[in-house]
């Protein structure tokens, strides 16, 4: 079987440090990333994004992952992300996150696509408070279209802990985090594959019926799902993989783990829970392949080198 992760994070240290600059603690940068370092375990990688690739290329071959989605996810982290691209010769597939409500996304999206090669798209409607069929969006769209490039909108509970250790405040509205919010922009772009991540991280029964409603969109297994705690009486992974596969079949369902931080790197853990769930939910071969890797192979080609 074929692993291809669709959702992780760089998170290299052009990352930390725009978080850290953007604190309104008095301490210099490299303090307040070393108190994050010491308070939470996380190691605050070096300027060597050489390095860095190294490191996340060596966890890949150790897990048996054959390509992941990394995410830039600020754009101060896009150079570095594709930096890292670019060195693991199409193993790690870049998205950068892009915020459509700033008159600098348009310009930006034309450069992650045109000189840095990105492959994909992420937003937070509910940090940047705006609804996936803004007008701001559209160009967006237009773009990811014109470059066949996915679109993530993270739906749902929202919680950065890094954030919160460098005092930073709570902008998360989760006004702006129903999946059926995006049925207007995926009907309006239907050859956009948008994709909801955590399987719509709380709005299970949304996710579903958005899911029943546009063709395009897809789900993204990552994380822990820690999100079932809020569903009164609780739901087991395993009942939530098989009401996905029942809406959105074995075909829009993408496999991801969330993975980004060291020294805990790839989480393992979460790909086997997920296995054995998905082992539960009587899914056949087939579909745990189609899920684990072969439906991102598919919407991700890979590229042939540009000397070729």
């Amino acid at each position: 079987m074929t692993i291809q992760d669709a959702h992780t994070h760089f998170f290299s240290r052009p990352f930390f440090e725009t978080l850290a600059a953007l604190s309104p603690r008095t301490e210099d940068s490299n303090t307040l990333l070393q108190e994050v370092s010491d308070a939470t375990g996380i190691e605050i990688p070096s300027d060597d994004i050489g390095a860095h690739t190294d490191r996340w290329l060596e966890e890949m071959g150790v897990h048996g992952v054959e390509r992941m989605v990394t995410f830039a996810s600020l754009p101060t982290e896009a150079e570095a992300v594709a930096e890292a691209a670019r060195r693991s010769q199409g193993r790690l597939l870049p998205y950068t996150l892009v915020d459509p409500t700033t008159d600098k996304a348009v310009p930006f999206v034309e450069k992650a696509f045109g000189d840095l090669g990105f492959r994909g798209l992420l937003t937070f409607p509910a940090m940047h408070h705006f609804l996936p069929d803004a007008d701001c969006c559209h160009d967006i769209y237009a773009l990811a279209e014109a470059h066949e490039a996915p679109v993530i909108v993270h739906c749902g509970i929202l919680s950065v802990k890094l954030r919160d250790l460098l005092g930073l405040p709570r902008p998360y509205d989760l006004s702006f985090a129903n999946p059926l919010s995006l049925v207007p922009a995926a009907n309006r772009f239907p050859d956009v594959n948008f994709v909801v991540p955590h399987f719509g991280g709380g709005f299970f029964r949304e996710v579903l019926m958005l899911g029943m409603q546009c063709e395009n969109v897809y789900i993204d297994t990552s994380s822990s799902n820690d999100w079932v705690r809020s569903k009164p009486g609780g739901i087991e992974l395993a009942d939530v993989f098989a009401d996905a596969l029942n809406v959105y079949g074995s075909e829009r369902i993408l496999f991801g783990t969330d993975s980004s931080t060291f020294p805990r790197g790839y989480r393992e853990d979460i790909r086997d829970n997920q296995l054995a769930a998905l082992g539960a939910a009587s899914a056949s071969s087939e579909q745990v392949e189609n899920i684990m890797g072969g439906n991102l192979a598919r919407l991700l080609p890979a590229r042939q080198p540009s000397n070729a």
